[in-house]
């Protein structure tokens, strides 16, 4: 029927009320609603279809289809009426979207704005039997301000409406959820990752992560990292950013003085035509242009792209994120630290389309060094940290995931031993763990099967992850594992019972350790060794306790030990020690085996003056027991 991996995927659970697709931008999901919606109206009972996007130009993304040329049984047909994402205010379009709730009209497409302000208006009642599709569902929050997330909670407090929710990113900029626990677990949750979809390609195999740092301006760095040759979209930073040289026109000017001579602007398309050094003439796409006739025509010129050699490079600031097609496009360079990983997804999604010619695309994020001379050194080394953590976590979403089982004890047959610890079957991994703690309820197994990158997004998040990734001379890696990544957990699942937490953690951290140690394919196995943390380890030795032992996000470490001179990584290592993380009884608790080895080890306790910052750590959390100690003794003797 014309349906892709996911697209068929999807198709499957077409029967769900409630159905939450998440998927890589670029994977269909567009189509995949289109063959749903046209299900649920001619075989479910639903009297309309409703699509809501984030803006006007991805409403395009919805536009009239012919299935039916691939076997489906119905093609997909908008009224160019009922398209609502065209020019003009919301008032009036308000007006037109009731008129559709009366008519015999089934398909309408319009802006989360305008479906706000309509549910404001009419409430719930006539949206019962109507499929609701929210296109971009990161929008949403469960936050009782958002405006997008109230329409979805209402619908799901009438349950007359059918819900289908689409997302091309895993997470949220922020720490608050998408749907409260209660309301996402009336969804039945299609999964695709970016694995299955590179893996799914015809031509693209391959999507490099990258960043690049600079000093003072980005203008004077630029050239370094932009190839003329490679279809690249150029994300300047925001005015308010700390990037910006607070004159976007003078910057897109600089960029292209930069490509080379600018010959002339095309009256036709808008399109500036500049000469490089080799003779070739680019054709280079201004979104930052703030009049609107202006950018109103590049839009139109960019919306009827055809051929590879319409247009060259595109620069844009706020636009050209989610929604927007460019196939063609190869290389996504981002300047600046970006606030939300959900932003860097949606830029990276610009360019792994799939397209002839293209066999690698690649995301490139211009990041600035922090300046000693600055007043926010902190600011710039989180900020920095952060974007680090973003690439990790492409490099974890590329990577297949893993799936782990407790590791029995040997069987013994016929006289030999039978080890089955590393299975490559069915196209996953399975890996036996000893002491491995296996999924005991559906809640665990729900998250493990759907949320995995989600949640370990949240995790390289963590300010308390990312500054201990970054002293890994001060915190132990089984701090990191056994403290910091449970109390992500607990926050982001309040509901989850201890065990069932520690369930979680252990799948968490095993699959980031493995993923880490196999850059981006199956971990290296040789005579039953297998590679972690660069030492070889025997299968049958693989433990809970030796998982543990490994700090995956450490590699944020090594990144920057590898990319900046010593004198920056000491100005780095300065603003994190500065801002340092308080002994908790969890972690003097987790220290506790190093102490008394240590004690063993050196035949004294370790010191508060020692030159080592390890040492100093456990002194700190010897320190911290002995006055709990003193507490809990005082507590007694008064009781």
């Amino acid at each position: 029927m014309g349906m892709r991996a996911m697209q068929a995927r999807a198709y499957t659970e077409r029967g769900s009320q409630y159905l939450l697709v998440k998927a890589p931008p670029a994977s269909g999901k567009s189509r995949a609603l289109m063959f749903i919606g046209l299900d649920k109206l001619q075989h479910q009972g639903i009297r309309k279809v409703i699509v809501a996007v984030p803006e006007r130009s991805i409403g395009a993304s919805f536009r009239p289809t012919k299935l039916t040329d691939h076997g489906f049984f119905r093609d997909w047909l908008v009224d160019e009426e009922w398209n609502l994402c065209t020019a003009g205010g919301d008032a009036g379009k308000v007006g037109r979207f009731q008129v559709f709730m009366e008519s015999d009209a089934e398909v309408l497409i319009c802006t989360h704005a305008t479906l706000r302000f309509a549910y404001d208006k009419i409430g719930a009642d006539p949206f019962a039997n109507c499929l609701l599709a929210v296109d971009e569902f990161h929008h949403a929050s469960a936050d009782a301000d958002s405006r997008l997330g109230e329409v979805v909670r209402g619908l799901l407090a009438d349950g007359r409406a059918h819900i289908v929710a689409m997302t091309g990113s895993y997470f949220r900029g922020d720490s608050i959820p998408v749907l409260r626990p209660e309301d996402e677990e009336r969804f039945t949750r299609v999964s695709y990752t970016y694995y299955e979809q590179l893996n799914g390609y015809t031509y693209l195999k391959s999507l490099g992560i990258g960043y690049h740092f600079y000093r003072r301006r980005y203008l004077d760095a630029i050239n370094e990292v932009l190839d003329p040759d490679k279809k690249t979209i150029i994300h300047i930073p925001s005015v308010n950013a700390a990037e910006s040289t607070k004159e976007k026109y003078e910057e897109v000017d600089r960029i292209l003085d930069h490509l080379g001579d600018v010959i002339q602007t095309d009256a036709a398309t808008g399109l500036h035509h500049v000469r490089h050094k080799s003779g070739k003439v680019l054709k280079v796409a201004d979104l930052v242009e703030d009049d609107e006739k202006t950018r109103n025509q590049v839009m139109e010129t960019l919306r009827n792209i055809k051929d590879r050699d319409d247009v060259d490079i595109i620069i844009a600031l706020g636009m050209a994120k989610e929604g927007f097609d460019w196939i063609y496009c190869e290389h996504a360079l981002t300047v600046g630290y970006r606030g939300s990983l959900t932003e860097i997804i949606q830029i990276i999604g610009r360019a792994t389309r799939d397209c002839p010619g293209k066999s690698h695309a690649q995301f490139t994020n211009l990041i600035a060094e922090p300046d000693a001379s600055a007043d926010n050194v902190a600011d710039a080394v989180n900020n920095m940290l952060k974007a680090i953590a973003a690439s990790l976590l492409m490099e974890q979403v590329l990577a297949p995931n893993f799936k782990f089982k407790t590791r029995a004890t040997d069987d013994n047959i016929d006289g030999g031993t039978k080890i089955v610890d590393i299975d490559y079957t069915n196209s996953e991994t399975t890996v036996a763990i000893k002491g491995f703690a296996e999924p005991s309820t559906p809640r665990v197994r729900q998250i493990l099967q759907s949320d995995l990158v989600d949640l370990t997004a949240s995790v390289m998040q963590d300010e308390r992850v990312l500054r201990a990734a970054m002293n890994p001379d001060e915190i132990p890696p089984e701090v990191v594992t056994q403290v910091y990544v449970p109390k992500v957990i607990e926050t982001k699942y309040p509901d989850l019972t201890p065990q069932e937490v520690e369930e979680v953690r252990q799948h968490v951290v095993a699959n980031a350790a493995f993923k880490a140690s196999s850059n981006g394919g199956l971990p290296e196995l040789n005579d039953n060794l297998i590679k972690m943390a660069d030492k070889f380890i025997n299968v049958k030795d693989l433990n809970i306790d030796l998982i543990d032992s490994i700090n995956p996000f450490q590699l944020a470490y090594e990144i920057m030990s590898k990319s900046v001179d010593a004198d920056v990584l000491k100005r780095i290592h300065g603003a994190i020690t500065a801002r340092r993380i308080q002994m908790t009884e969890e972690e003097a608790v987790a220290l506790w085996p190093r102490i008394k080895s240590f004690n063993e080890t050196h035949g004294r306790e370790p010191s508060l003056t020692a030159q080592s910052p390890m040492e100093r750590r456990l002194a700190e959390a010897l320190e911290w027991i002995r006055a709990k100690k003193r507490e809990q003794m005082r507590a007694q003797q008064s009781g």
